[in-house]
């Protein structure tokens, strides 16, 4: 039974090892929000997977509209998953936990959300604004698969972590009161 499911897993992620294959060491992404811009430096030799998948996304438009939906002082900010009117927009595949890779989830990193199940991640990330390596892999529990980092604007995403929150739709707390709605993500090149 284990055999079988490590080669689904194997299986289901042959298409994200491709395109990861083509991805530059260190992507750059600008993330413009309603709060203000700020730009992730990306480790696909780290997480070759986890970062195929994002930026794939990103060159789609995926993130375009949505909203930090989930914000927390001394914790994180979550986006990725939710429109301004918090309905959800989910992806249609989710890909293996990275995480154990070296990236610990400290001040400034990016890594994936996911529900309990530690396969579960699609398009939901979140950054740390504070060290958080209780969410690293531990012994005997996967951790929370960091994949990059802020590079610049990091302010910016102080910014967003400490507006005012409180529940709202289908969330039942820490939902900015203003959404912050990522205007545009885009990836840099430099050529």
């Amino acid at each position: 039974m284990r055999k079988t499911l490590i080669a689904i897993v194997m299986l289901l992620a042959m298409p994200l090892a491709d395109a990861a294959d083509k991805l530059p060491e260190h992507p750059h992404i600008l993330v413009e929000t309603t709060e203000g811009t700020f730009k992730l430096e990306l480790e696909a030799e780290l997480a070759p997977l986890t970062v195929a998948n994002f930026v794939e996304l990103v060159d789609s438009g995926f993130y375009d509209g949505l909203i930090f939906h989930r914000v927390i002082p001394g914790f994180m900010a979550q986006g990725g998953g939710y429109t301004p009117g918090l309905e959800l927009r989910k992806t249609d595949d989710t890909i293996p936990n990275e995480s154990g890779n070296g990236i610990s989830n400290v001040r400034g990193t990016i890594a994936m959300a996911r529900t309990g199940d530690p396969h579960s991640a699609g398009s939901q990330f979140f950054i740390n604004v504070v060290d958080n390596t209780r969410l690293d892999t531990g012994e005997n529990r996967w951790g929370y698969a960091a994949f990059g980092h802020v590079i610049e604007g990091m302010e910016v995403v102080d910014r967003i972590v400490s507006v005012e929150t409180g529940p709202q739709g289908p969330l039942r707390s820490d939902v900015p009161k203003v959404p912050v709605v990522i205007e545009k993500m885009s990836r840099v090149r430099y050529d």
